[in-house]
C-alpha cells in the first residue's frame, strides 16, 4: 500500500529524485548488452492522487461487511472526481514532457496516467538516469540502473515513470508442450498444436496404470491415469454450480496479451462439443483490442492465443449466462495494466480476470509500476469491482530464481489472488477430493526416454527419481513489501505473515494466494483450439492447466454471485476472509499425503510417431527443490509452500465450498 516517495535531495540543479523507480533486479541480474541511444521507448509518467489515503479508505469502507458504506460505490466519474489528478496538473506533466522533447501520446481517463515516448538518449538525459539490458529469469530485459529524477517544479504532481524498465507478464498456464513457445513471425500464426496422448481417463480414478511396475516409496500402485482434461459440466459439478444463478446480467472481463483470431469462433465450437446445452451466443462475446500490436517476438504473441482460448471458455464454463468482454493488450508489458485501467476506467464489467504475472514481482517489479497498478486496484474497489489474478505456475519460485518470492500482482492487498489445487471429480460428477497443486514428476525409462538422452539402456523398466526442479505448482508466498492487509488480521498465521520478518522487520505482511481453484496440468481442463499442425491449421483439443484455468473459473463463481446478490461485490477480500472456519462456503484444503497419477505424454506433442513418454506425477508435492544457475552449484531447499488447517501458503482460504455463493452472498 505505500507509494514511491520523492526523495528531498536534489540529483542536479532543480531536480529531485523518484525513490523506488530504479528496477530491483538491475542490482542483481548479470548485464546483456547497451540500449541503443536512438532507441525508441514508450513509457508512462503517473500522477499523484489528489487523496491518496482518502482513496484508500474508501476501498476499503465500500468492501468491508459491516462498514456503513459497503456496498455504497462510486461511479468510475465520481471517483475520478473525487480522487483523481486535476485536469491542470496533466498540463503541467505533459508541458513539461513536451518541452523535454518528447512526442505526447494519450492521457488515461481516469487522469492518472501520460503516456509518450522518445529516443533513449533523451529518456536517459531528461530523467538522469541510465538505462541497460540485464538477463532477469531467461528474459533480456531494458531497465533503468539507477533511480529517476523529474525538475522540482513538477515533482509534486508526478508519483513515478513506468515502462522505461520492462516488466514483462508471462501467461499463468501449462499444458507440458516443450513446442508451445514462442514466435518470430510478424503474422503471429497459430501456436504449434499440442494433443493428448492416451490412455487418458474421462473422470478421476477410471483407469489406472498396470503396465508398468510400481513407482514404489510409499505411493499406491496402480497409480490412476490423468485424466484428458475436465468438462465444464464436471466442473460445474463439483463445485456445486448445477442450479440458480448462471451469471446472466453479469459482465466478466477477460485481459490478455494480444488477441487470437479465432477466440470467439474456438470457443463456440469447444461449448457446441462439449457443452452443447450452453452455447456461447455471439450476443455474449465482445472484444476490445487495440489497431496494432508489438513486441511478438519478445512476448511470444502466439503463445497467449491459448490463453484467451481457455479463459474464454472457463468463465462461459462456470458462467454460461455471462457476458465475457475480451480486452487485449498491444504487447506483455505495461499495456496489460492499461488494458484493466481501461475496463476500470469506464466500468465495462463487475469481474475482471487477469492469467498473467511478473515472476517474482513482489521483489522484481518496481515501485513505480506497484503502486500505478494499486492505485487502478483501489479504483476497482471504489467502483464495485472484482479484480482477480492467478497466483502463478512456479510455486514459491524457488526453482526459477532461486529465491522464495510471491508473484505480482497477486501480491497486490488490492487483488484477489487466485491459486491452484489437484481437484479429482468421480464418475457422477462428485468431488471425491481437492489437494494443493504442487507437482514433482519422475520418468519411465523406456526406449524414446532413452533416445531423448533422458536415461542409459541399462535402467530400461525402471522409474528415474523424483525431479527436484518442479513440474510446476500453485503461486504463492508472503510479500517483502506489503503488511498485512486488515482483512487478514486474525486468520493468516503468525509464521506465514512474518516469514520475511529477518528481511524486511517483524511487522506482518501480506500473504496470498486467498482462494483456490482447479490448476494440475494433469488433471486440468480440456480446452479446444485452432492450432498449427503439419497437416495443416485447424481446431482441436487438448488439456491445460496451471492457475490461468483457476482465476477464469472463480471468476464464473463470482458473476453466479453477483447474479444472486442482485449486486456487484466488489472487492472480495474482507468478505471472504470473514468466511474462514465455515465448511459449507469452504473446502479446507488438506494435505494429500502419498498420492500420484501416471500421465502418457507423445514425444512430440502430437501423435505416437516418435512414441511415448510415460512419467507418475507428485500431487501435493511438499519435499526438495532445485534451483540451478549457470555456472554455479546447484542449492536445493524444502518447498515453502504447503498445505493444512485453516488458511495455508499453497492454498489459501481453501476451495470454494459447497454453499460457498449462498454464503458469499449472505443468501
Amino acid at each position: 500500500m505505500r507509494s514511491p516517495s520523492l526523495s528531498a535531495a536534489a540529483t542536479g540543479s532543480g531536480s529531485v529524485r523518484i525513490q523506488g523507480s530504479r528496477s530491483p533486479a538491475a542490482a542483481t541480474s548479470p548485464g546483456a548488452g547497451s540500449v541503443a541511444s536512438a532507441s525508441t521507448i514508450d513509457f508512462q509518467v503517473q500522477l499523484k492522487l489528489s487523496d491518496a489515503q482518502g482513496a484508500q479508505a474508501f476501498a476499503r469502507a465500500v468492501s468491508s461487511p459491516g462498514n456503513p458504506a459497503y456496498g455504497k460505490y462510486l461511479t468510475a466519474a465520481q471517483w475520478e472526481q473525487r480522487f483523481s489528478p486535476t485536469s491542470g496538473q496533466v498540463r503541467e506533466v505533459s508541458a513539461f514532457l513536451r518541452q523535454s522533447g518528447f512526442a505526447v501520446g494519450s492521457v488515461s481517463a481516469d487522469r492518472m496516467s501520460v503516456s509518450a515516448s522518445g529516443t533513449a538518449a533523451r529518456v536517459q538525459r531528461t530523467f538522469g538516469t541510465s538505462l541497460s539490458y540485464h538477463r532477469v529469469d531467461g528474459a533480456r530485459l531494458r531497465l533503468a540502473d539507477r533511480d529517476l529524477s523529474v525538475p522540482a517544479g513538477v515533482a509534486g504532481v508526478i508519483a513515478g515513470v513506468t515502462g522505461i524498465s520492462q516488466t514483462p507478464a508471462h501467461p499463468d498456464s501449462t499444458t507440458d508442450n516443450p513446442a508451445a513457445a514462442t514466435t518470430s513471425s510478424p503474422n503471429f500464426p497459430q501456436p504449434p498444436g499440442f494433443r493428448v496422448a492416451p490412455p487418458c481417463a474421462s473422470y478421476y480414478g477410471q483407469q489406472v496404470d498396470t503396465t508398468r511396475p510400481p513407482f514404489g516409496q510409499g505411493y499406491p500402485s496402480p497409480a490412476p491415469y490423468a485424466v484428458c482434461g475436465y468438462t465444464p459440466s464436471q466442473f460445474r459439478s463439483a463445485y456445486h454450480l448445477t442450479g440458480g444463478a448462471d451469471g446472466s446480467g453479469v459482465t466478466v472481463a477477460i485481459t490478455d496479451a494480444y488477441a487470437s483470431p479465432t477466440l470467439l469462433s474456438d470457443a463456440q465450437q469447444f461449448a457446441s462439443l462439449n457443452d452443447p446445452s450452453h452455447p456461447l451466443l455471439a450476443s455474449q462475446f465482445s472484444e476490445l483490442v487495440p489497431s496494432s500490436f508489438n513486441d511478438g517476438d519478445a512476448c511470444g504473441a502466439s503463445g497467449w492465443f491459448g490463453e484467451q482460448t481457455l479463459d474464454v471458455e472457463a468463465v462461459h464454463g462456470t458462467a454460461p449466462g455471462a457476458h465475457i468482454l475480451y480486452v487485449g493488450a498491444r504487447n506483455c508489458n505495461n499495456p496489460l495494466f492499461d488494458a484493466i485501467r481501461t475496463v476500470v476506467d469506464h466500468h465495462l464489467a463487475n469481474v475482471i480476470t487477469n492469467s498473467w504475472g511478473d515472476d517474482g514481482g513482489d521483489l522484481l517489479t518496481d515501485a513505480n509500476t506497484r503502486a500505478t497498478v494499486d492505485n487502478i486496484l483501489e479504483m476497482a474497489a471504489g467502483t464495485g469491482i472484482s479484480t482477480l489474478f492467478s497466483s502463478g505456475d512456479d510455486g514459491d519460485e524457488f526453482t526459477t530464481l532461486g529465491a522464495v518470492v510471491a508473484d505480482y500482482p497477486p501480491s497486490s492487498p488490492w487483488a484477489t489472488a487466485v491459486g491452484g489445487t489437484t481437484l479429482q471429480v468421480g464418475a457422477g460428477g462428485q468431488r471425491r477430493g481437492e489437494f494443493g497443486w504442487s507437482t514433482a514428476r519422475s520418468f519411465f525409462c523406456n526406449e524414446t526416454f532413452v533416445t531423448l538422452g533422458g536415461c542409459e539402456a541399462s535402467q530400461l523398466g525402471t522409474w528415474g527419481p523424483i525431479d527436484e526442479a518442479l513440474d510446476g505448482g500453485s503461486g504463492g508466498g508472503t510479500s517483502f513489501v506489503y503488511p498485512q492487509p486488515f482483512y487478514q488480521a486474525g486468520v493468516v498465521p503468525a509464521s506465514l505473515s512474518e516469514r520475511n520478518a529477518a528481511t524486511v522487520g517483524g511487522d506482518p505482511k501480506r500473504v496470498e494466494p486467498d482462494i483456490s481453484m482447479e490448476a494440475d496440468p494433469a488433471t486440468g481442463m480440456l480446452v479446444g483450439e485452432t492450432q498449427t499442425f503439419p497437416n495443416g491449421v485447424f481446431y482441436d483439443q487438448y488439456r491445460i492447466g496451471g492457475t490461468s484455468v483457476a482465476s477464469p473459473l472463480f471468476a464464473g463463481v463470482i458473476a453466479r454471485a453477483d447474479e444472486t446478490a442482485g449486486h456487484a461485490l466488489g472487492f472480495l477480500n474482507p468478505r471472504l476472509y470473514q468466511l474462514a472456519g465455515n465448511p459449507r462456503a469452504l473446502l479446507d484444503v488438506q494435505s494429500a499425503g502419498k498420492q500420484d497419477q501416471s500421465r502418457a505424454d507423445f514425444a512430440n506433442s502430437i501423435n505416437a510417431n516418435d512414441g511415448f513418454l510415460f512419467s507418475t506425477r507428485i500431487i501435493d508435492y511438499e519435499g526438495q527443490e532445485m534451483f540451478c544457475a549457470p555456472d554455479e552449484p546447484c542449492k536445493s531447499r524444502d518447498v515453502a509452500l504447503s498445505t493444512g488447517p485453516g488458511y495455508d501458503s499453497m492454498t489459501g482460504l481453501g476451495a470454494p465450498g459447497g454453499d460457498f455463493v449462498q454464503a458469499l452472498t449472505g443468501r
